[in-house]
């Protein structure tokens, strides 16, 4: 009976969540760690930072892996597939009744208007998410760095309109990460054998 009601909490909190957001996964982000690190504690702020980050990382649309992450912490495999059914089936219905109609749909003047402030709405989703996100990492030597050569390279790179993957931000900044983390792990051990 314990389980069905975790089962059952997590579905609704998808569900909420997916009814509700426009403008896909990152819009999503600001609204899964409210509902679940701030509202049910279910993972703290730096776990939900790591989330995020191996979301990002892997295939698939980020508030989906996302989900399927706290789904499975929280509840198991059924925990992970009840919360991306969650998540999926509002989209899915909204955007399988929307097709029915597109044409028709699209020609409303009330709606092109209504997607015009939608827009205003998600990019604050996104800066929202992105700011809180920078607000709890810690504000190490090289997480700076990383953001600030990322910061620098999208905006040279935006205003000479020079293709460069959003994937490859994220390819070359987890191989720094490793290099830092194998270059410590040398000291430390030359560091014990000096001792």
């Amino acid at each position: 009976m314990r389980k069905t009601k975790e089962w059952l909490s997590l579905f609704l909190a998808m569900l909420k969540i997916g009814v509700f957001t426009f403008g896909g996964g990152y819009a999503m982000i600001a609204l899964l760690e409210n509902e679940f690190v701030a509202k049910k504690k279910w993972l703290e702020k730096d776990e939900f930072l790591d989330v995020a980050a191996i979301a990002e990382s892997t295939p698939g649309p980020i508030a989906i892996n996302a989900a399927t992450y706290i789904g499975y912490k929280n509840a198991g495999i059924i925990g992970s597939i009840i919360a991306t059914l969650g998540i999926c089936i509002p989209s899915f219905v909204i955007i399988y009744t929307i097709s029915l109609f597109f044409d028709a749909f699209l020609s409303l003047t009330l709606v092109a208007y209504a997607f015009k402030g939608i827009q205003i709405c998600v990019v604050y989703l996104i800066l929202t998410a992105g700011l809180k996100m920078l607000k709890q990492m810690k504000k190490t030597a090289f997480n700076m760095i990383i953001i600030l050569v990322t910061l620098v390279c999208m905006v040279v790179f935006s205003l000479f309109a020079v293709k460069f993957s959003t994937i490859f931000y994220i390819l070359i900044s987890g191989i720094c990460g490793v290099v830092v983390y194998l270059l410590g792990k040398i000291r430390k051990e030359k560091k014990h054998d000096l001792s």
